[in-house]
């Protein structure tokens, strides 16, 4: 009987562990969707603003369209920067909230901020400035000059990105996503209605359709400003602070490292802007082109978004001082991503004409 007993455990071991770890990759996938999902959402939200901003100034002119994508170029190196700096944050709230040390969040957001802002006003100029660069460049001076009057609007985009990532950062690393989300619907929603009212119905132009993009990107940053100050972050906030302006080297250092990484996965596509800006019918080149970067720019939003969650699961087991749950958060996150761009793989292919599935 012992000896019967002893065989019915070993058999049934490798089902139990089996059954084990699908739980946990379940577990595992449940709480990386958390994070992922919301975190797609607002950067689906955040480049459809700037989708549909350009889809407005298409029905101006294809000068005016062509003008803004060239001063996207400056937006794309902006946004390279700071996201990527501000990446340090992700980090560093997210250690802090795994290590229950929730003062230290506030903090860091706050010293953050500082050197977001900082640098904001390093590349001012370039947005200042842009149309005798891009005719420096060799880029047709019509469409630079309105290039300069378009980037003139993309300053105040520029300083609302430098609240709106920090406070991305900050939110996640306490799960607080749906507060995310629900300001980007809203500002996403608004944006349509005021892009109609003020393009098609009062003619308004490019002041039009950039002040209502300007007045939608501020919107969340408005909102998670009232949400954290007023009372609804009360164990990672707790007031501004002096400590924010001490020990500021060490995130300037991890906030360079870390926009290294993203600045070069974004700033390609600028590069290729710039480049077709020297073709002979460089308005409608630059009009096609940046409407495709536009639609692509989607794809890699899903990307950015699966980093934010890992970001963040890895960064709290870090933190609580789980080495082995953070590389099971990375492999389920490297299997789920496979899994996803495989099926988008097949989709596209699918979706191909026949003529150009037999070539290939």
């Amino acid at each position: 009987m012992a000896l019967e007993n002893l065989s019915e455990k070993l058999l049934s071991l490798p089902s139990e562990q089996e059954e084990s770890l699908r739980t946990r990759v379940w577990t595992e996938s449940k709480k990386m969707w958390v994070v992922a999902g919301p975190a797609i959402f607002t950067r689906f939200a955040t480049i459809g603003v700037l989708g549909i901003t350009q889809a407005f100034l298409g029905h101006v002119g294809t000068t005016e369209l062509a003008g803004y994508a060239l001063s996207s170029v400056m937006d794309t190196l902006a946004v390279g920067i700071l996201l990527g700096m501000a990446s340090a944050l992700e980090t560093l709230c997210g250690q802090s909230y795994g290590a229950k040390q929730y003062h230290m969040l506030g903090i860091y957001l706050q010293r953050s901020w500082i050197i977001l802002l900082a640098t904001a006003i390093i590349i001012l100029p370039l947005f200042i400035f842009i149309s005798p660069l891009m005719q420096l460049l060799g880029q047709d001076p019509l469409i630079s000059d309105v290039a300069g009057i378009i980037s003139l609007w993309f300053i105040s985009v520029v300083f609302s990105n430098v609240f709106s990532f920090t406070f991305q950062m900050y939110l996640q690393s306490q799960s607080k996503n749906s507060v995310i989300s629900y300001f980007s619907l809203i500002s996403i929603t608004l944006h349509v209605i005021l892009s109609w009212v003020s393009v098609i119905k009062l003619q308004w132009g490019i002041s039009g359709a950039m002040a209502s993009m300007a007045i939608a990107l501020w919107i969340p940053v408005i909102g998670q400003f009232a949400y954290v100050l007023c009372g609804w972050c009360p164990q990672t906030w707790k007031g501004f602070t002096k400590s924010a302006f001490t020990d500021l080297w060490p995130i300037v250092k991890l906030s360079l490292s870390s926009g290294a990484m993203i600045c070069l996965e974004l700033w390609y596509e600028s590069v290729l802007v710039l480049m077709t800006g020297y073709m002979e019918n460089a308005e409608v080149a630059l009009n096609a082109l940046s409407i495709c970067f536009n639609i692509s720019v989607w794809e890699i939003m899903i990307s950015l978004g699966f980093l934010a969650s890992t970001g963040v699961t890895v960064a709290n087991e870090l933190g609580a001082g789980n080495a082995k749950a953070a590389k099971f958060s990375i492999v389920v996150a490297t299997a789920m991503s496979t899994f996803i761009g495989f099926v988008v793989i097949l989709i596209f292919l699918y979706m191909l004409p026949e003529k150009h599935c037999v070539s290939l």
